[in-house]
């Protein structure tokens, strides 16, 4: 039988405790709409607050997206102080973070409190980049022309308009 050193077994618990944590923290992706009535000075506060939030229920924020203003496809309804308010535009954004699965929940009710968010949605995801990349793809029905490649290989005939006439009448005649 063989007998570990003090420090292997230490180094065996570490491993073992590294791996137990990150089976428990989980990979999220959070996209939300902020009120279109935060001026564009206060977008910035509001948006590292979000950052400070998911920092403080002990999550680490990966990737994320500065909110951006776009029009959306269907107006929001959002009551706030038993006043409904209809929305045609929002501030988009999105942060890709890890965090603690048992913490999601208490990230979630403290977003549904706050004020500013007309939606959100909190999604599990994978750590890599997954956004696509823009590519210009032909469709199998596009041809080019092959004009150009004719006419740069042809050389240049001068035209008889008397001979073309001719032909005209010809034609014409028939």
């Amino acid at each position: 039988m063989k007998f570990m050193q003090a420090s292997e077994k230490e180094s065996e618990v570490n491993e073992e405790n590294q791996t137990l944590e990150d089976v428990k923290s989980k990979v999220y992706e959070l996209g939300y709409l902020l009120v279109p009535t935060i001026k564009e000075e206060d977008l910035g506060v509001n948006y590292g607050n979000l950052k400070e939030l998911v920092s403080s229920f002990g999550g680490e924020v990966i990737a994320d997206e500065m909110p951006k203003m776009i029009n959306l496809a269907y107006s929001m309804q959002k009551v706030t102080s038993n006043v409904r308010n209809k929305f045609s535009t929002a501030y988009f954004g999105w942060t890709k973070f890890t965090m603690d699965s048992n913490k999601v929940l208490e990230l979630k009710k403290h977003l549904d409190l706050d004020p500013n968010f007309i939606r959100f949605l909190i999604l599990k995801t994978v750590k890599e980049n997954t956004i696509a990349a823009k590519r210009f793809v032909r469709s199998e029905g596009y041809k080019r022309s092959t004009t150009k490649k004719n006419a740069e290989n042809e050389t240049a005939v001068p035209i008889n308009k008397e001979e073309i006439d001719k032909e005209i009448e010809a034609l014409v005649a028939v």
